[in-house]
């Protein structure tokens, strides 16, 4: 068997606004196996600023990786503990492989184009004006959840323009989640969740900081607003470490980036956890490109979780590949007749 690797750079038509900063450019990387007959891809959504794995030597261990290829899926898949994107790069490389066709993983009736996933619409941070344009444009597309990013605006203006969404359209209209990315303080998160709660919110994710253990703890126990946890995931891949996690913590809701939590297999163990404790959950993108999403997308599918899942972000990017993947009316589908068109 033969592995090479590659890096791509993405493109966003329109910069995302979080409390983290201002996304211009998704740098991204795949893993491409070929054994003489077949060939497997598999994308290693490195996010910088958020990946356990965001460091100076990730180059160098997908060199090792490939360089390593034939030492198996589980020896690498061990060697890879500290580098979660890496293994779901790896892990789907090798299911790709293994398909009647790379980008068919999953086969379901997702993939063979006739059922489709509800996802919710995402609301980039900006002034006012463009939040509201963007729900608006959101709604006429016929999403009925969305999702808004907080946590870096002014509050009172966040809590104006939830006001404003509230006077034009009701629960039943439009479900809303907000995402923090842990913008608020432990002392004053409380409060904050009180003053949001009042426009019928389904969830808020990652309100504080992961790693405050205690203190979110504290606040999913008294919150007058579902928690869903979300960074607090990230870098945690024993499985007694996760049951621990969520047996002190208690959310109401987690959050499954593959990418982030180290691939497919670890967000079978999350989800085993969180519904072995009536905890609910969903699965997200982390801003990959369509080869990731794609194989999010079938894996998520065959979960059978009614809820709208964090899978429209494919069209967020100017020079994303060519692929089936379509949004139409808030649902993610995968249309059989668009051809995919990847050039490595």
């Amino acid at each position: 068997m033969k592995a090479s690797y590659h890096k791509y750079v993405l493109n966003f038509i329109i910069p995302g606004g979080t409390s983290r900063g201002v996304l211009n450019q998704k740098e991204t990387w795949f893993i491409k196996l070929s054994d003489g007959l077949k060939t497997g891809i598999g994308e290693t959504g490195l996010f910088r600023g958020l990946s356990f794995d965001d460091n100076e030597e990730y180059e160098e261990k997908l060199k090792w990786l490939c360089d390593n290829i034939n030492l198996g899926f589980d020896v690498l898949y061990s060697k890879l503990s500290n580098y979660p994107s890496i293994r779901f790069g790896l892990e789907t490389a090798f299911i790709s492989l293994k398909s009647d066709s790379p980008f068919n993983l999953f086969p379901s009736a997702f993939s063979n184009g006739t059922s489709r996933i509800p996802i919710n619409g995402l609301v980039w941070m900006g002034d006012k004006t463009y939040m509201i344009s963007q729900i608006r444009d959101k709604i006429e597309s016929g999403f009925t959840c969305i999702k808004l990013k907080i946590g870096a605006l002014d509050f009172a203006t966040e809590l104006d323009v939830l006001r404003y969404i509230r006077s034009e359209f009701s629960e039943s209209d439009i479900e809303i989640r907000v995402d923090a990315n842990g913008a608020f303080s432990p002392d004053q998160a409380l409060e904050k969740l009180n003053q949001l709660s009042v426009f019928n919110l389904h969830s808020i994710e990652q309100p504080i900081r992961q790693g405050q253990y205690e203190d979110m703890a504290a606040l999913c126990k008294k919150t007058p607003l579902a928690i869903a946890l979300d960074e607090e995931l990230i870098g945690i891949y024993d499985y007694e470490f996760k049951k621990k996690l969520i047996d002190q913590i208690n959310p109401q809701y987690i959050i499954l980036k593959p990418s982030l939590v180290g691939g497919f297999m670890s967000c079978d163990e999350w989800i085993s956890i969180a519904n072995n404790n009536n905890i609910g959950w969903w699965i997200t993108s982390a801003l990959e490109s369509n080869i990731g999403l794609n194989a999010i997308a079938q894996y998520t599918y065959n979960l059978n979780n009614n809820l709208p899942q964090g899978l429209g972000t494919g069209s967020l990017f100017s020079n994303n590949f060519s692929s089936p993947l379509e949004v139409n009316n808030g649902f993610l589908s995968y249309n059989c007749e668009n051809n995919w068109s990847v050039n490595f």
